[in-house]
């Protein structure tokens, strides 16, 4: 474990590392109790195989600009396997236990089903491998439905129905590499399912197959003894189209109408909050609020984009939010925190996947902190008790409790008169939030 990142060892904590001492953690002490577990327990860390291993530096205005020793630039099964010991070492040396990853993250595309089959067992086999070797394994695995051309119009919504077939028989697949590999979640992306034109799609129609899908995989899921969680990430990243599930609201709404949330849960990607015009942690707290939150993707955007960008996440307040919404659900059990960043095109050196990281990690660590102070002092639940006072009795209470009429609140509002004008007291919560955030620093005279 020491071929593609030599000179680098296993990534140490150390809380009294200098300013350039940036191989190191400076926050997250894998070992360390936070608010009654480890930080290793509550925060689960995941390397995101895809966007670390498989972006080499290119966009839409330029050619790749990531060299690695380890990659050639090809699909050949070769180059997958010597990506994936790449992916191996690095996971190990930066002391996580797990990774995220699809069927086309580990095994190319072949010249025809069979070969793709083929590809994918064998790739599987070498993953295993790997795993006994050093007790890393999957959070999630997935299906990738969106990079071949054949899902330009979208897998399970798309208006063809072999292409529909396929993204199926890709699903069963996949839940089986998951199972072989011990995944934790299953998640599904569907980036391409939805529509650019209202002329030409059937919108009920696509997502009614979307959901046919999703119970077809539920149920496979329970024939082959799977017993990872399945998920579904809410993906507002193509502005080309309007996709079907382009929120923690519009995901939730498709699976209680076709009766399939209890089957599964929400992957969040704090940053898409952003792209339609809301806070980082929005859909975080909304899922959360349904009990429908079961991982979250530890990234963020470039403000200026419109658009994905996957950066790695490095604003301390906005994952305090986060981490606050984790520890009040009691952890996110079979989920974690994937790390989702990819280093910048700029970033050219092997050793900067270490450095935006361990960046990442270090900032919902420090987050992790921050949440467990403010619940255990327990400010913010006074400060909503109070604001709520007026539903602990009387008229409040029935509301609350079993519910009133129109007739009845029209009958308090002629006893009670003009409701009282009551501040929001923005401005001193913010004033708290800081507290946490920026803890003062007491010198000694």
């Amino acid at each position: 474990m020491n071929k593609y990142f030599p000179g680098i060892g296993r990534v140490e904590y150390r809380p009294d590392a200098g300013p350039e001492d940036t191989l190191v953690f400076r926050h997250y002490n894998a070992g360390e109790t936070v608010h009654g577990r480890t930080m290793e327990e509550w925060l689960r860390y995941s390397v995101c195989y895809f966007n670390t291993f498989r972006y080499l530096g290119d966009d839409n205005y330029g050619q790749r600009a990531h060299q690695r020793s380890w990659e050639d630039g090809s699909h050949s099964l070769d180059n997958h396997k010597r990506r994936v010991m790449a992916a191996f070492e690095f996971i190990h040396k930066l002391n996580v236990r797990f990774y995220s990853v699809s069927d086309r993250d580990l095994a190319p595309e072949g010249e025809n089903w069979e070969e793709t089959t083929r590809y994918l067992d064998e790739m599987v086999t070498v993953a295993c491998d790997l795993q006994r070797q050093t007790g890393v394994r999957p959070l999630y695995f997935s299906a990738d439905l969106f990079t071949h051309p054949r899902y330009m119009n979208g897998a399970a919504g798309n208006p063809d129905a072999h292409v529909f077939a396929y993204a199926c028989a890709q699903v069963k697949r996949s839940l089986e590499a998951a199972k072989r590999l011990g995944a934790e979640n299953f998640v599904f992306f569907h980036p391409r399912d939805g529509y650019q034109n209202v002329l030409q799609r059937q919108m009920f129609r696509d997502m009614s197959h979307l959901a046919q899908l999703y119970r077809m995989a539920a149920q496979y899921k329970d024939k082959i003894g799977f017993k990872g969680q399945l998920l579904i990430q809410p993906k507002p990243s193509d502005p080309r189209r309007h996709q079907y599930e382009s929120d923690a609201s519009s995901t939730m709404q498709l699976l209680r109408h076709f009766g399939l949330d209890k089957q599964y849960k929400l992957y969040i990607k704090p940053s898409f909050s952003r792209l339609i015009g809301r806070p980082y942690y929005h859909d975080v707290y909304f899922a959360a609020a349904y009990n429908m939150l079961g991982s979250v993707d530890a990234s963020d955007s470039y403000p200026e984009v419109n658009g994905t960008s996957d950066i790695c996440v490095y604003d301390v307040r906005d994952a305090t939010y986060v981490m606050k919404c984790i520890l009040e659900q009691s952890g996110l059990q079979q989920g974690g925190l994937t790390l989702g960043g990819r280093v910048r095109r700029e970033s050219t050196e092997p050793r900067d996947l270490f450095h935006g990281h361990i960046l990442a990690m270090d900032t919902f660590a420090r987050a992790l902190r921050n949440a467990a102070r403010m619940i255990a002092d327990g400010c913010f639940t006074r400060n909503i008790q109070q604001r709520y006072a007026s539903y602990k009795t009387g008229f409040g209470e029935r509301v609350d409790r079993s519910g009133v009429t129109l007739e009845e609140c029209e009958d308090h509002v002629r006893k009670s008169g003009e409701p009282t004008l009551r501040t929001g007291r923005e401005e001193h919560v913010n004033n708290m939030f800081n507290y946490y955030v920026f803890p003062p620093t007491i010198t000694k005279k």
